[in-house]
C-alpha cells in the first residue's frame, strides 16, 4: 500500500475522480487482481493503488496515444518532463496561436514526444476532451484557460511510481480482449463511453470507431459472461432507462456527480450516474445502504 495522495495525471470528460470515494466503498474487501479495460484518466486505479494492499493490475484502453502516454509516464518521466516545459513555455508565450500550430501537427515523433503532445492538448483543450475525427485526428478546440498548468512534475514523478511496478501491466487492447483473462473472483471496474443522456452529451469519439447502442449491448452480453464464470464487476454509466434496462437484473446505485463538460463553471450542474454491481445483489435496506455509501453522494438505490 502506498503512503501517497496521488491523483491521476491527466484530466478527462467522464473521468471518476469526483466518483471515487463511493467506488472505493463498492469495491470488494478482498482483490488479488485487478482489470480496467476503459482506463481513460485512471482515476479510480490511481485511487485503489494508494489505498489497497497490494494487487495485481491489467490496465487497458483501445487509444493507443493514451496508452502511449501511460507508458511513457512509467518508463521516461525525466525526458517527458523536460518536453513539458518547453511545451509550457512556448503556450504562455503564444497562447492558443502555439495550440493550434501543436494539435494539427501531424509529423512523426518519437513516443516521449508524442505523450508530451497528448499531455499538452489534455491540459489546454477544452475541459479535457478527447475527441478524433473519422481518420483518427484530435480536432478538440482550445479551451481557453488562464495560466494553465502543463507540466506537474510532482504528480508526474508520483503517477510514474505508482506506474512502476511490475505488477501493472499497460496494454493497448479493446476490451473484450481484456476481459478475456478474467476469471473468478477477479475484479473488473467497466468504465465506457457514456449513454448519451440527450443530444448534446454524445461525447463518445475517443477513437475513430465510435461507441453506439450496438456496443453498449455487447458490453451488456460481456458483463453476464463474467458474472457467469464469478468475476465480481462493478460497471458506471449515464443515469438513463436504456442503461437500467441493461442490467436490470443486477444491482443498480444511482449517484450524484458534478458534470465538467461545460467551459463555464457556472453553468456545470449537478446530474447522477449509475454505479452497477453483480455482486451486491442481497442489497435490501435502501436507506441503510445508502448512509454507509456516503449519503451524501448516494442518492438512491434501484433494484428489482
Amino acid at each position: 500500500m502506498y503512503k501517497t495522495n496521488t491523483t491521476s495525471f491527466l484530466k478527462w470528460a467522464g473521468g471518476k475522480r469526483r466518483l471515487v470515494t463511493s467506488l472505493d466503498k463498492l469495491t470488494p474487501t478482498s482483490v488479488d487482481r485487478y482489470f480496467e479495460p476503459f482506463l481513460g484518466s485512471g482515476a479510480f486505479f490511481f485511487h485503489l493503488v494508494q489505498s489497497r494492499k497490494h494487487f495485481k493490475a491489467y490496465l487497458s484502453d483501445s487509444n493507443p496515444h493514451l496508452i502511449n502516454t501511460y507508458r511513457e509516464v512509467r518508463d521516461n518521466v525525466n525526458e517527458l518532463i523536460e518536453i513539458l516545459m518547453d511545451h509550457q513555455i512556448s503556450y504562455h508565450e503564444n497562447g492558443e496561436k502555439y495550440y493550434y500550430s501543436v494539435r494539427d501537427n501531424q509529423s512523426n515523433k518519437t513516443n516521449t514526444e508524442a505523450a508530451a503532445k497528448f499531455i499538452f492538448l489534455n491540459k489546454t483543450c477544452y475541459n479535457g476532451l478527447y475527441r478524433v475525427n473519422k481518420i483518427g485526428n484530435f480536432n478538440v478546440p482550445h479551451g481557453r484557460y488562464f495560466n494553465p498548468k502543463i507540466c506537474n512534475k510532482e504528480k508526474l514523478i508520483d503517477c510514474s511510481s505508482l506506474l512502476n511496478n511490475e505488477e501493472v501491466k499497460i496494454v493497448c487492447d479493446i476490451y473484450k480482449n481484456t476481459t478475456l483473462k478474467c476469471k473468478e473472483k477477479d475484479f473488473v471496474y467497466l468504465d465506457p463511453p457514456y449513454f448519451p443522456v440527450s443530444r448534446t452529451s454524445n461525447f463518445t469519439d475517443y477513437t475513430k470507431e465510435s461507441f453506439g447502442i450496438q456496443q453498449h449491448q455487447e458490453l451488456a452480453s460481456e458483463f453476464d459472461r463474467l458474472d457467469s464464470i464469478g468475476s465480481k464487476v462493478l460497471l458506471s454509466n449515464s443515469n438513463s432507462e436504456y442503461v437500467k434496462s441493461l442490467y436490470k437484473k443486477y444491482c443498480i446505485l444511482k449517484v450524484k456527480s458534478t458534470r465538467s463538460i461545460n467551459c463555464n463553471a457556472d453553468r456545470r450542474s449537478d446530474h447522477h450516474d449509475l454505479i452497477i454491481s453483480n455482486y451486491n445483489r442481497r442489497i435490501k435496506d435502501t436507506e441503510k445502504t445508502a448512509h454507509k455509501l456516503n449519503k451524501p453522494m448516494i442518492s438512491k438505490i434501484v433494484s428489482d
